[in-house]
């Protein structure tokens, strides 16, 4: 039996409160050729005949460990160790229920408690949430939270911010009275990027948004930052997209952080084409109210057991709406157990040994990159990534090299078209990538630059 509880007098009336006419008017923003697009499908084919379709369509990507794979940009090729598969393949979490009733979801709460100290711990803040749908709108959660504690709209994004982060946080707030201000990045001189978000502080401004390592790469000190923002009572939202530099360099929250977040893809999860992804969230205890998501806590029974609850949950999104702190709230449950499992695995010692190795080979491509003539490195201090610049297009060597067999990285142009980087190319060298690789890689540049 159909359930349509809504006449189409009904549908008229919800279309006339909120100011359009047609239901067609909702989807204005995508644009017509995606909105219905003719897709060329048979009817219907054997299960056989679709595998093997689909196959030969899978055959025509290039996996990312088959090659010399040098990408990075937000997304990191690291290796995952295949006890985190069969873990989070179990039944037990595979088909938890959501953690509202806690009498049925230990297991799920107690992993995701694990999973929120060891964020805390990473980030250096007072109290993590149980994860987030990715870093981006992680990021965007952050600057509204900054707002709601500040009472003041105006968001100063720094030029280290990604791009896709910065868009959207803007797509975000597009609706809204915030003031964000975006500045431009300066990869050839970080300190001044950094320098031109201090400037832009101001009385009315409720946070500036710093990534640590930057987009291209650069590793900074965010003290002075922060001592400029809270001059100002602005907060400081430090941007973290590879999780695994944590490891090894001074942690945000040591930093004079107030909120911090990132995305925790590189601990184990997969590059899977785009996602799913996981949102790290940290904030200091005074904050913990307007943290958006859910918090899960350690508490005893009345006969003194230890079991887990959800401190502070999401169901206030259901009554408040607009008020509530958050109405971007499911956790990403699979992927931060992921995350935990992994983390476990390696332990403080493990994960400071893994980011020293992701340094080494970082060091070891740059050392093999300024060999080539045109080849000008940028960073002065990075962890596992390094922007250059060629005398030529990035996004024509990339291509070139592909040709090759090698995936040499991102161009700076695909982040911000027309912004005057089409020359600068951003290289990732994590644990996966070999002397080999980095040995390849250098050799098929200098002959594409030849």
């Amino acid at each position: 039996m159909r359930y349509l509880p809504l006449t189409g007098d009904d549908r008229q009336a919800m279309l006339a409160k909120i100011g359009v006419r047609h239901i067609d008017d909702l989807f204005r923003d995508v644009p017509k050729s995606d909105l219905n697009p003719d897709i060329d499908l048979p009817r219907h084919q054997s299960e056989m005949a679709v595998e093997r379709h689909l196959s030969r369509m899978a055959a025509k990507n290039v996996p990312a460990g088959s090659v010399p794979f040098f990408v990075g940009a937000g997304a990191y090729k690291h290796h995952v160790p295949a006890t985190v598969d069969h873990m989070i393949q179990r039944g037990e979490f595979l088909t938890a229920y959501t953690p509202y009733q806690p009498e049925i979801a230990q297991g799920t709460l107690q992993y995701l408690f694990e999973f929120q100290t060891l964020v805390a711990q990473l980030t250096g803040m007072d109290v993590a949430n149980a994860s987030m749908y990715d870093g981006s709108t992680a990021t965007a959660e952050a600057v509204m939270m900054a707002r709601r504690v500040t009472r003041k709209k105006r968001a100063v994004l720094a030029g280290s911010v990604h791009a896709h982060y910065q868009a959207v946080v803007e797509t975000t707030t597009q609706f809204t009275d915030d003031e964000i201000v975006t500045l431009e990045p300066v990869p050839a001189n970080p300190e001044a990027e950094l320098a031109a978000a201090l400037d832009a502080i101001d009385d009315a401004t409720s946070c500036v948004v710093v990534q640590n390592p930057g987009v291209n790469g650069s590793v900074l000190d965010l003290t002075p930052i922060a001592e400029a923002a809270h001059a100002k009572k602005a907060l400081l939202i430090v941007v973290v997209t590879e999780v695994m530099s944590l490891g090894l360099i001074k942690s945000p929250g040591e930093m004079g952080a107030d909120i911090v977040v990132g995305e925790g893809q590189s601990i184990g999860n997969g590059l899977n084409f785009g996602g799913p992804y996981l949102g790290l969230f940290a904030t200091n205890q005074k904050y913990v109210r307007q943290m958006p998501g859910r918090l899960c806590g350690k508490t005893v029974d009345a006969d003194g057991n230890e079991g887990f609850v959800l401190t502070l949950s999401t169901r206030e999104q259901h009554i408040r709406r607009e008020k509530a702190t958050s109405n971007i709230c499911t956790n990403s449950g699979l992927c931060s157990l992921a995350f935990t499992v992994h983390m476990s695995l390696l332990g403080e010692k493990g994960l400071r040994q893994l980011a020293r190795v992701n340094h080494k080979r970082a060091c070891e491509l740059r050392d093999a990159l300024s060999t080539i003539d045109g080849v000008q490195i940028l960073n002065t201090a990075f962890f596992n990534e390094v922007t250059v610049t060629l005398p030529v297009p990035a996004a024509d060597i990339v291509d070139a090299l592909v040709s090759d067999n090698v995936l040499a990285g991102v161009p700076m142009s695909r982040l911000y078209p027309g912004k005057g980087f089409d020359n600068h190319l951003i290289l990732a060298a994590t644990e996966t990538v070999t002397k080999e690789d980095i040995s390849i890689l250098s050799i098929k540049l200098a002959e594409a630059l030849s």
